[in-house]
């Protein structure tokens, strides 16, 4: 994988050049993501340039925000496992942006690993069994669905002005989800996903989806093919093994934006040392 920094070619260039703007494109076309280093951006910057790179801003509901189109990454302090982000929800996003005000000084680098690597690494075995369509089921508190339900439905804005005519309008809107409503306000989710699939942005297949990810905000969810073929835990671990050979580290430095192809790069983070760090997330898609 190519280590591609984008510097500033110029005194005070801001990352919302339009000529910095299109090499970041590149970039993702040509190798999934790319590093942003020297620009002194502020999250105004960082924000504008999320929405400069994605039609429509997506939010994960378990999430604090930094601003209206960005928000605070906190997930404990322990790994993070290879993932897409927010790969377990019907409206995956097509890029993600990472941006650094203030770097750890030791451990919490961001790991990348390209999901075409992993699966050209895979035996034939392996490509016929991922290939297939996943489903992906776990619980979700009332307060998360809602949340995500009020950003996504194109009629409201807040979870309060959820009403069951809402539910089933989303729930018709994308086939491939469906879920039980629970006593309790929550609901048991199931999602059919691709876990190889192709890149929006560049074609070409790859393992790309949370297979091998946390649930710091969630509870953990169940995988299977059809439906009776569970994943085992014990397969997941093969498959993080054979992730980890390639998979890269960022060392993050103040300022630093790295942004990623979520359809192809998987991304996780080492443990956290040094406390005293900043990190937020902008994400969308094309």
């Amino acid at each position: 994988m190519s280590y591609n920094i984008i510097r500033p070619t110029a005194e005070a260039q801001p990352v919302t050049d339009p000529a910095v703007v299109a090499q970041i494109r590149t970039n993702l076309s040509e190798d999934g993501w790319t590093l942003l280093r020297g620009f002194r951006p502020d999250m105004t910057a960082f924000s504008t340039l999320t929405t400069a790179l994605c039609r429509k801003i997506t939010f994960d509901p378990a999430r604090d925000y930094g601003d209206e189109n960005t928000q605070k990454v906190d997930a404990g302090t322990g790994p993070i496992g290879l993932h897409t982000e927010n790969g377990n929800t019907p409206v995956c996003p097509d890029i993600v942006a990472f941006y650094s005000p203030v770097a750890a000084f030791e451990g919490s680098q961001t790991t990348i690993c390209d999901g075409r690597a992993v699966f050209d690494a895979m035996t034939d075995a392996q490509k016929a069994r991922w290939r297939r369509d996943m489903v992906v089921e776990r619980y979700l508190p009332e307060q998360l669905w809602k949340r995500y339900l009020a950003n996504e439905h194109p009629a409201i804005s807040s979870p309060e002005e959820v009403t069951a005519r809402h539910v089933e309008e989303f729930r018709a809107a994308i086939p491939n989800q469906d879920f039980d409503m629970l006593e309790d306000g929550g609901i048991n989710y199931r999602l059919t996903v691709a876990p190889v699939r192709a890149s929006a942005l560049s074609g070409g297949e790859g393992f790309a989806n949370a297979v091998l990810g946390p649930s710091h905000n969630y509870a953990p969810p169940r995988y299977r093919f059809g439906d009776a073929d569970v994943i085992s835990q014990d397969e997941i671990e093969e498959l993080r093994e054979l992730a980890e050979a390639s998979t890269h580290e960022i060392n993050w430095q103040d300022g630093d934006i790295a942004v990623l192809d979520n359809t192809r790069i998987m991304h996780g983070r080492r443990a956290i040392v040094d406390t005293n760090r900043q990190l937020f997330i902008g994400m969308g898609n094309l």
